[in-house]
């Protein structure tokens, strides 16, 4: 798959840890204009080249432009007719709602043949259980002609802001909007693959935060490398059973955005779903953990991804095991016992 051979112009709408990281990783590629919600923030960026409030102590690219005009972010990735266009979302599955309805009310009455829309987050809505593609589709419909992808990996934002290594994988069925991602994206630090399983690699996204949190919880009790193994592997099955469940493809889970961000989230040291689960196996109440401002998807989605394995009639026991133990006051002492009394079964 080669780059595409127009000039994209990306726009990366949030700049928290992880927008500013991908902003700064495509400004080496293209022009790419950074929206800040604060003012402050874009300020900050555009003068010292910080952001301190998400990723402090690391110096971004001179290059890198940010304003906090959600409009005039959107009018630079879509530009005057001339290349393609890159809007990327970087915010939380939270957020998604919000920002596409009103992304899609300012594209509504452009021509957006040559503009595609990515968003990175990672997780299920947790009211209503939908996929972030879902969210998408119900907020850009009456917009056929624009291009949707996910991306996804396994990429801590720190360490992508550092220019450190990383490989992610852009989930589309529209080869337009690969070429795009990978024109901006790919090359130097970071490597691109492409993918057509959008609902696959969500459902690795999402549920290796909850599996994160129990290899977390493991850790935190001192139980040792063979049990993380065993967690690790074992999660692995479950998100794989519920991703073919909801229509995803088997090989995805054996890739970047299944096994790899599995390993990444659960052994990490950045890894907030890990650190959660550290804290409450070392007995630290999961509301004093909140409070502390530490915040991780997996606690956000646990009880959804609980809800459609039981929609879909899998079987999910570490999830729901988190679940019993984030929100039902299960000792962590316990959930292992009753993890380990499950019937034994062929693999």
């Amino acid at each position: 798959m080669g780059a595409t051979p127009l000039p994209v112009r990306v726009a990366v709408l949030g700049a928290g840890s992880w927008g500013t990281a991908l902003a700064a990783l495509a400004c080496a590629r293209a022009d790419t204009l950074l929206w800040a919600r604060n003012a402050r923030v874009a300020a900050a960026i555009n003068g010292s080249h910080f952001n301190a409030a998400y990723l402090p102590g690391i110096p971004l690219p001179a290059g890198l432009k940010a304003t906090d005009s959600f409009d005039l972010a959107v009018d630079h990735a879509c530009g005057d007719g001339n290349g393609a266009g890159l809007i990327i979302l970087g915010v939380p599955v939270a957020g998604m709602a919000d920002i596409c309805q009103r992304l899609a009310q300012v594209l509504e009455g452009r021509k957006l043949a040559d503009v595609s829309v990515v968003w990175t987050c990672k997780g299920f809505q947790q009211d209503t259980g939908r996929l972030p593609h879902e969210i998408v589709q119900a907020a850009f419909g009456a917009l056929p002609k624009l291009g949707l992808g996910v991306l996804s990996g396994p990429s801590f934002a720190r360490e992508v802001a550092q220019r450190l290594p990383v490989a992610l994988t852009i989930a589309t069925p529209q080869a337009h909007t690969s070429q795009v991602v990978v024109a901006a994206l790919h090359g130097s630090n970071a490597r691109i693959y492409s993918s057509a399983d959008v609902v696959g690699v969500e459902v690795g996204g999402a549920l290796k935060n909850v599996m994160a949190i129990a290899c977390g919880i493991a850790d935190g009790l001192e139980l040792g490398t063979n049990a993380r193994a065993a967690l690790i592997t074992r999660g692995l099955a479950e998100m794989r059973r519920l991703g073919l469940a909801m229509g995803g493809e088997a090989e995805t889970f054996a890739g970047l955005t299944g096994l790899g961000d599995l390993v990444l989230t659960a052994t990490g040291a950045l890894s907030r779903n890990r650190q959660v689960g550290l804290a409450i196996g070392q007995g630290k109440a999961l509301a004093d953990i909140l409070a502390g401002g530490m915040t991780a998807e997996g606690v956000r989605c646990a009880q959804a991804a609980l809800a459609l394995g039981r929609r879909h009639g899998v079987d999910l026991p570490i999830t729901e095991t988190v679940c019993k133990v984030l929100f039902e006051g299960l000792a962590p002492q316990q959930a292992v016992i009753d993890l380990l009394n499950r019937e034994a079964k062929a693999e």
